[in-house]
């Protein structure tokens, strides 16, 4: 997840006349209260999501923390009976123990393998996740996570990992990870992967809360037709229920449990795999997110659910 994705709207001339392009859709949930929001919230995770977005950091913890089994068995438990799969971020620091924990849990995996500007870094990434997967605990292996997005690689970088992850994991389906609009900017990408991974995230492309899930169907479809018959997974969506504002976007219980709502009602109408984003709120976020970036969670820091 990051900020850059409002850089679509400014160099596609996109602003916030979401009105004019698109028809308000979803449950009418007007009329419902904040005890029958969180009930409806917990019908959903007790029928268990597809997916969630997990990272095992506690408070004062972030990328380059060493994460024990310990603390990733205690953490895994807490999302564990309402999930039907976890994906990682990450395969070294100790995150490549994540898959195995959680397959003995009964859960699916999507296996992060994190790709930067630091080569050596990504060989040893690429090796744990190659590791990971030819033992039996990958579902899904992501080669790289919003690179393209960040610019830490070029095109013919990421599609030499791509390849050499499907020429050591023939069994596992491959994929990237990134805004569902690089899938159509970068085609040579889009063919390198078995699965596409397309993040969406109306939040930050400014879209008002009362037009966020058609505007996010919108973003799925165009990585729908990019994708040319290969699956699409949503691999992260969410809405942030604190923090500043960000461009039309408005933080806040009321618009994060709806989105949260909206989105998994459509998605198990049209049999859409969504990972929401995410397990826990994350301090170490704030630092390149803002202040809105501690509170992405439908748990808070201290694992405990917030809507109930």
């Amino acid at each position: 997840m990051s900020r850059q994705y409002h850089h679509r709207l400014q160099s596609q001339g996109k602003g916030s006349n979401y009105s004019h392009r698109m028809v308000l859709s979803g449950l009418d949930l007007s009329g419902l209260g904040e005890v029958e929001l969180n009930t409806v919230v917990r019908k959903i995770l007790a029928d268990k999501i597809h997916g969630i977005s997990f990272s095992p950091y506690i408070a004062g913890q972030g990328p380059g923390t060493i994460i024990s089994e310990a603390q990733i068995r205690e953490r895994l438990s807490i999302i564990q009976p309402y999930v039907n799969s976890v994906r990682s971020f990450s395969c070294t620091d100790g995150n490549e123990l994540i898959p195995a924990i959680a397959k003995k849990n009964g859960l699916d995996t999507m296996v992060g393998v994190w790709l930067s500007d630091d080569l050596d870094k990504n060989e040893e990434e690429l090796a744990n996740g190659i590791a990971v997967a030819n033992a039996g605990h990958a579902d899904i292996l992501a080669i790289g996570n919003e690179v393209l997005l960040r610019e830490d690689l070029t095109e013919d970088q990421l599609v030499d990992y791509l390849n050499r992850a499907k020429v050591a994991c023939p069994n596992v389906e491959v994929g990237y990870v990134d805004a569902y609009y690089k899938f159509v900017n970068y085609p040579r990408v889009t063919e390198a992967c078995d699965v596409i991974l397309a993040n969406c995230y109306p939040f930050w492309e400014g879209c008002p809360a009362e037009y966020a899930l058609p505007y996010m169907k919108e973003m799925y479809k165009q990585a729908k037709c990019a994708a040319n018959g290969k699956r699409v997974v949503i691999s992260e969506t969410g809405w942030p229920d604190r923090g500043s504002p960000f461009e039309g976007s408005q933080p806040g219980y009321e618009n994060a449990v709806k989105y949260f709502i909206n989105a998994y009602k459509w998605a198990e109408e049209e049999g859409i795999d969504i990972f929401y984003f995410s397990s826990f709120d994350e301090d170490w976020k704030v630092a390149s997110e803002g202040d809105v970036g501690a509170y992405w969670g439908l748990w808070d820091k201290e694992g405990i659910l917030k809507y109930t």
